[in-house]
């Protein structure tokens, strides 16, 4: 998938679809299957927002039962079956233990009943008691005094960002047309929205195209969209912080759930791309929306909650290998406490374009029809086609999950040298040269950031690993001396920024 020109673009085009997170990829390659001719168009990089910030659950979400949110968590555990059906590796199953302790809540058979009835739902049984003995056998980290036993049950986990991009990559190679770093604002005439302006921030130049219909996917921007008509909710942007620390700092076997002991939140550690994730808030994000990072309040609350599961691993956020937030583009409801606000989607129209934001990662398939159902009560040629796999069958190995079939035999066919781990991370260069080539990376911070995470899981952002990453630019892009030392320092600025641990 190579990044095309304005020049090369159509003038016209069935759809139109503005955002490349996960909501704009699933309904970009849901429509690529119905056969329409449609263009994707992001004003950053693939995924750069929301959707390569979020806590990397695919799952049910089991505090929404609490909230009554019975249809969302039902929707949302199918569909993480079937991704876990669908996309092997890629969406892969997530072991949890939540301990169970005598003096704080929550009892062992109130979450035995909320996860039989999560389990119902899903169609599968997945959860079970273990004592005190089994759960410390299980997960030794865990905190033993007072400890009664522990639940365990499953959810799954993903890389958010490959999985947006092995959706835009997949549509792509079924026809469909992907640009990013490229802003639109939306063209009207008489009777509606009838394409966009399109302006190239990489290259520079704007070229006007037309659409017969336009989706707004822009997420927490959704009620931004520069020349949208009314109809948009208001929106209540949320903040979920996280850190990520080296395995050796906390050693954990697998995921771990409980509640923060200052009022009860749910939160969570697991192993994730060679590191521990863990995290999360939920809190008004009242800043700027492209720069969200961990405040050190939640800092702060974070660690409380990891030093009360974990005594024996006392770590600081200064500790950390980096840190991250992502805005959460919920709806507005009402509510005092921001987790209780709903995770639905909502879905608005006017002539010409189909507006989409909130949801969850887990819901994007769904989310993508009903957009594509909505389009065509305008539009009938957008109505999407009959439900099929989300990818093609294949092996549910890690490479083969996110490259697809031909990175999967390149990467495996390099030279040894570029297919030994860089570091203590999961990542090759040979991972690093495929992206370089075939998927869109404009900067260091797509390559870092996005295409694989070193940026997160590498100390200092991977800085030992500029030589070789460097001597790749070159290489591949034909970056000289001078542009890889702007990339560096550009990446350099958005990882103190936005991912720095903060200093001790």
């Amino acid at each position: 998938m190579n990044r095309p020109a304005l020049s090369e673009l159509a003038g016209r085009y069935d759809l139109v679809v503005i955002g490349g997170g996960i909501t704009g990829a699933g309904v970009f390659r849901e429509a690529v299957r119905s056969g329409a001719r449609v263009l994707l168009v992001e004003a950053g990089d693939y995924a750069s927002g929301t959707s390569s910030a979020s806590s990397k659950l695919v799952h049910g979400g089991l505090r929404y039962l609490k909230s009554g949110q019975w249809r969302l968590t039902r929707e949302s555990v199918r569909e993480r079956q079937r991704l876990l059906r669908e996309a092997p590796g890629l969406v892969a199953p997530l072991p949890f233990v939540m301990p169970i302790y005598a003096d704080r809540p929550p009892g062992r058979w109130l979450m035995q009943i909320g996860l039989r009835l999560y389990d119902a739902m899903a169609g599968v049984r997945r959860s079970a008691w273990l004592g005190a003995e089994a759960a410390l056998a299980r997960e030794p980290t865990l905190r033993r005094e007072q400890l009664r036993g522990a639940m365990l049950y499953e959810d799954a986990q993903t890389d958010d960002a490959r999985l947006v991009l092995r959706l835009i990559v997949d549509a792509v190679a079924a026809g469909g047309t992907a640009i990013n770093y490229t802003e639109a604002r939306l063209r009207r005439d008489g009777a509606g929205v009838a394409g966009v302006t399109l302006r190239d921030v990489a290259g520079g130049g704007e070229r006007e195209i037309g659409a017969a219909m336009v989706v707004n996917a822009t997420g927490a921007w959704a009620d931004r969209l520069d020349g949208a008509p009314p109809g948009a909710p208001k929106l209540r942007p949320l903040r979920g912080s996280h850190l990520l620390f080296s395995a050796q700092q906390l050693p954990l076997r697998q995921a771990v759930s409980w509640l923060h002991p200052r009022d009860g939140r749910p939160v969570f550690a697991y192993p994730w791309e060679g590191a521990i994730l863990y995290g999360t808030t939920d809190l008004d994000h009242d800043d700027d929306l492209a720069q969200p990072r961990p405040t050190a309040a939640e800092l702060a609350y974070l660690i409380e909650g990891l030093q009360a599961q974990f005594p024996d691993h006392p770590l600081q956020a200064h500790e950390a290998l980096a840190t991250y937030a992502g805005v959460r583009p919920v709806v507005a409801g009402g509510q005092a406490d921001p987790s209780s606000e709903s995770r639905e989607s909502a879905l608005w129209t006017a002539p010409g374009l189909v507006g989409i934001t909130g949801g969850k990662l887990t819901t994007f398939r769904v989310t993508a029809r009903e957009v594509l159902e909505a389009a065509a009560r305008q539009r009938p040629s957008l109505r999407p086609a009959s439900a099929t796999p989300l990818f093609e069958a294949q092996a549910g190995d890690r490479l083969t999950a996110r490259y697809g079939r031909a990175g999967a035999a390149a990467i495996g066919a390099a030279p040894e040298a570029e297919r030994l781990p860089l570091g203590d991370t999961p990542y090759c260069l040979a991972e690093l040269r495929w992206a370089l080539r075939h998927e869109a990376v404009l900067h260091l911070d797509d390559l870092l950031l996005r295409r694989t995470r070193l940026g997160l899981v590498s100390p200092r952002g991977g800085e030992a690993l500029y030589a070789p990453i460097g001597a790749l630019c070159r290489e591949v892009l034909g970056w000289d001396e001078t542009r890889w030392l702007r990339e560096c320092e550009r990446y350099r600025t958005i990882w103190r920024t936005r991912h720095a641990p903060p200093p001790p």
